[in-house]
């Protein structure tokens, strides 16, 4: 397929649903994510390995198509913060739920989700890089990154003067507040969530230490009363060895339905913050064209009307592909935590379910022969 200067094609070669991070393999300290994906002809599928340096360039490179009009106005699929093996407390407060698995399949699943976000965008779909990224043998991120417009809009001094410019459009200024206090909540949400999380690891991991604790107990010997303390000892470590599985068994759940649904809303919230920000970038550019177009002298003055108009063109690009990115963002969101809402009830029922039953035996096992007895 041709392609054009913008560096898209017309079509990627694979299905965006069929996207897969399947595995992850461990090399030291380093972590590498197979991706499997079914080619839209149905002749078979596409097996590649990823660092999470390949991911990184894909994003980069997603930042750096300059030349495809109204590129600042799209919310561009958010990257999770890198994995690290073992992380410290500060890491885990950096990478939020997405580190409390210890297989990483839980982090293979954000991946995926960023994958298919990508490859089912109308525009990022059709860029070269991802069809590369989800194809090539070779890894991508070998290399060398072009730094794109987005670095030099993110620089720190420029977002302070421009963070707070007033906007000329009654939208797109609800807007900013909305996603001001969306981000705010959707932050703490997950944060609190994640603290609920490690607290029932840590009461999971206190069980074990209990029903381990309770084994130490047990003795051998005749004597009646030491025997019927060691049988009692047994029947409440193995009822603390349920409970620690049934903790368990909640905490993953809590991570990989609902947990995984704030985190992606938080850090969709955040995405969108920066489209706002480019945006801003894009207003404080076509009033300064303005500024200068009217204070030109007669000899510059054809030349700063020109600047003015690219700039006015540019800034309603990026506007109108804005408009059509929040209202798409604001159905997607709305059915990824529906979504996440309705896995986290199912799952937490078939848990609790089986916990019950489980339990029942065990309180039947504490009754003894009797408990079947009628009339005891």
């Amino acid at each position: 397929m041709e392609e054009d200067k913008t560096g898209t094609s017309s079509t990627l070669s694979v299905s965006a649903t069929s996207i897969k991070v399947t595995e992850v393999s461990k090399d030291g300290d380093a972590l590498t994510f197979i991706i499997v994906s079914q080619k839209l002809s149905g002749t078979g599928e596409y097996h590649v390995d990823r660092t999470y340096e390949d991911f990184e360039w894909l994003q980069q490179h997603l930042f750096s198509l300059e030349d495809v009009p109204g590129i600042q106005g799209i919310i561009f699929p958010p990257l999770p913060a890198k994995a690290q093996l073992n992380p410290s407390a500060k890491l885990v407060k950096q990478l939020g739920l997405l580190a409390t698995g210890e297989n990483w399949m839980l982090y293979c699943k954000a991946l995926e989700a960023y994958l298919q976000q990508v490859a089912a965008h109308n525009t990022l779909n059709k860029t070269k890089d991802l069809e590369t990224f989800l194809t090539s043998a070779e890894p991508p991120g070998r290399q060398k990154v072009k730094k794109g417009i987005f670095n030099r809009l993110s620089q720190a001094v420029e977002g302070i003067r421009k963070e707070g410019h007033k906007d000329v459009d009654e939208f797109f200024k609800t807007e900013r507040d909305h996603n001001f206090t969306l981000t705010g909540f959707s932050k703490t949400a997950a944060e609190r969530f994640l603290e609920v999380v490690l607290t029932e690891q840590k009461i999971a991991m206190a069980c074990g230490h209990f029903a381990a604790s309770l084994q130490l107990c047990v003795e051998a010997g005749e004597d009646p009363d030491m025997q019927t303390f060691s049988k009692m000892c047994v029947k409440i470590s193995e009822v603390m060895v349920s409970m620690k599985s049934n903790v368990q068994k909640v905490a993953e759940n809590n991570v990989s339905t609902l947990g995984l649904g704030l985190d992606l809303e938080s850090r969709y919230q955040e995405a969108e913050k920066e489209m706002l920000f480019r945006r801003t970038c894009k207003l404080v550019e076509l009033e300064t064209a303005s500024r200068n177009a009217e204070r030109a002298k007669p000899v510059k003055k054809a030349a700063m009307d020109e600047i003015k108009r690219a700039a006015e063109k540019d800034f309603d690009h990026t506007s109108g592909v804005a408009k059509q990115e929040i209202a798409r963002f604001q159905r997607a969101r709305v059915d990824v935590l529906r979504q996440a809402l309705i896995q986290w009830c199912e799952q937490q029922l078939l848990t609790a379910k089986d916990s019950a039953e489980l339990y029942k035996q065990h309180l039947q096992a504490f009754r003894g022969p009797a408990s079947s007895d009628p009339s005891s």
